[in-house]
């Protein structure tokens, strides 16, 4: 998928004995959007944009080592070895003759490198450049960062696609807002700004701007302006859609003290694990301390100032833990820690509330080799009832309006259902247009492009997703659905939809049980398929439950 960029000159900082002044150059093809004030929380602010780098290059992925060179070299040794061992065979002349051919190949190997010597250093050369001075060649796509009337936020993804960070910046952070313009746009964000950001001291002016002048386009001064066509992967693509689907889902939330995160920092730093399994069992009790045990020691952190105030008992199992420690940097300057927990095996969330009115989240997917394209359906559990075209833009219309509000608000506010509208905000969700706030528990204009995305392109993020459709075309699902009283935490009665389904895949029919909470969402599934068997729900729904719960779907707006 291809985008384009435009930006009026390099983001930089100047540094000097009294001021340090920061200015992003924004996308000059998308609609104006800038900010210009003075930092006043210095310190926690460069603590917090440096962690924001830690997740832009974290790549935790298995890099198997090179041996391109060393078969090369054992591909030409093995020949001498076999012209020594045949030499005890070979008569003197044979042995002269040996010899003088391999000194022959040697001063050709000397000559050769000798050539290419230069190039070999050019390159090498080359390479140290774009890491040190442009190391942001060596990355996917310049972080988003989106103005609103109440905040900035940054949002940027991993080289590896399984971690997500997203920095909110309330105005409090600022001493003096000159001017802004609410919108999102793409910032080049060069690797050196890294260690420029180091310099900001509380003692020095610190100027922030996402520079307005930038959108002042001249013809005559063209050659300033900086173009770049980036082809992402549609994984990155459906990777952020699906961080911002599963901010949405149901979740555990508890909260962690900063001491919990150092303690369980410390541990991962000193052990390395050598086996698996290498999750974190979070072991919840209502009114008790949360307890973590870290596997495969089975090693239990009680952590007594955190308490959860849940309903009932969990335990929750996640991976790709050692992710969790580019939360270290924030510690010193967290107020506390949120954690949200899906579900065992899915994506988690932990959330720093920090000093000066910050926030940092940062998602994990179920595992660092599984990444968000590949995690899972997750936008397809959460509230997916149909909503015509009319009503989805009257409410994007009015979220626009505030640029954020909770779904209950913009309820009352249209006069519309509560579902319809949580229908409504899922769908530009998952287009990339809108984004779940988890602290604020509000909904918030986001656009990730300047241009729609092309949903007919990454309609299907999955197989599971293309097949469901499938086997509604032809006639494959019955379903039944009936209904059933289940009490929350607080005691509270709450009604459930259960699905009962038979799918024809093949020549195997597939029975399948689903229960939809009221706000439409996926909380239970079952069925009896291979990839259930191996996954349950840890990789979202099954291409069985996606067709019972689609056919559902249908069935509603057919009785309408």
């Amino acid at each position: 998928m291809l985008f384009e960029y435009k930006y009026g000159g390099n983001t930089n900082i100047i540094n000097n004995s009294e001021q340090t002044a920061m200015s992003f150059a924004p996308d000059t093809l998308r609609e104006p959007t800038f900010f210009v004030g003075k930092l006043d929380k210095k310190i926690p602010f460069r603590e917090a944009i440096s962690t924001l780098h830690h997740v832009v290059v974290s790549d935790l992925r298995f890099k198997p080592k090179d041996k391109t060179e060393y078969k090369a070299w054992a591909e030409k040794q093995e020949q001498i070895w076999l012209a020594e061992y045949m030499e005890s065979f070979q008569i003197e002349e044979v042995k002269a003759k040996m010899l003088k051919v391999r000194e022959e190949l040697n001063e050709s190997y000397k000559e050769g490198q000798k050539i290419l010597a230069p190039f070999y250093k050019a390159r090498g050369e080359y390479y140290n450049y774009l890491y040190e001075k442009d190391r942001d060649a060596w990355f996917v796509l310049d972080p988003v960062i989106t103005v609103h009337p109440d905040e900035v936020f940054f949002e940027c993804f991993s080289q590896d696609e399984s971690t997500y960070g997203k920095l909110s910046c309330s105005y409090n952070v600022f001493k003096e807002i000159n001017e802004f313009e609410c919108g999102t746009t793409n910032v080049d964000y060069s690797a050196t700004l890294y260690n420029e950001f180091q310099k900001i001291r509380n003692y020095k002016e610190t100027d922030f701007k996402i520079d307005p002048s930038g959108f002042e386009v001249q013809t005559t001064n063209e050659d300033s302006y900086k173009e770049v066509k980036i082809d992402l992967p549609d994984t990155w693509v459906r990777g952020f859609l699906q961080v911002s689907s599963a901010m949405t889902l149901p979740s555990t939330t508890l909260d962690l003290h900063p001491m919990d995160i150092f303690s369980l920092c410390q541990f991962l730093r000193r052990f390395k694990e050598k086996k698996s399994p290498r999750s974190l069992r979070f072991v919840l009790e209502p009114n008790q301390p949360i307890k973590i045990i870290i596997e495969p020691w089975n090693k239990e952190m009680i952590f007594h100032c955190s308490i959860y105030t849940g309903g009932e008992s969990k335990e929750i199992r996640i991976w790709g833990r050692r992710r969790i420690l580019i939360l270290e940097r924030l510690i010193p300057i967290a107020k506390n820690f949120k954690v949200v927990l899906l579900g065992t095996g899915l994506p988690s969330f932990f959330i720093a509330e920090l000093e000066s009115d910050m926030t940092f989240t940062l998602g994990l997917s179920g595992w660092t080799s599984n990444d968000w394209s590949r995690a899972g359906n997750f936008d397809l559990m959460a509230p997916r009832s149909e909503v015509d075209d009319f009503t989805k833009k009257t409410v994007f219309n009015a979220l626009k309006q505030n640029w954020f509000e909770s779904s209950a608000s913009l309820a009352r506010r249209l006069n519309l259902d509560d579902k319809t509208v949580s229908s409504a905000l899922a769908a530009y969700t998952q287009a990339g247009r809108v984004i779940y706030d988890l602290k604020m528990g509000v909904y918030r204009v986001r656009e990730l492009s300047k241009d729609p995305l092309p949903m007919d392109k990454l309609r299907f993020a999955s197989e599971e997703e293309e097949k469901a459709t499938s086997f509604i075309k032809n006639d494959g699902v019955q379903v039944e659905a009936d209904t059933t009283n289940v009490v929350n935490k607080d005691g509270e009665k709450s009604e459930r939809i259960v699905l009962k389904g038979r799918v024809r895949d093949r020549n195997t029919t597939y029975p399948t049980l689903v229960q939809i909470d009221n706000d439409e969402r996926i909380v239970d599934a079952s069925c009896e398929c291979n990839f259930y068997k191996m996954n349950n729900l840890r990789k979202g729904a099954c291409e069985h439950m996606l067709a019972t719960r689609m056919y559902f779907n249908e069935m509603k707006m057919e009785r309408v």
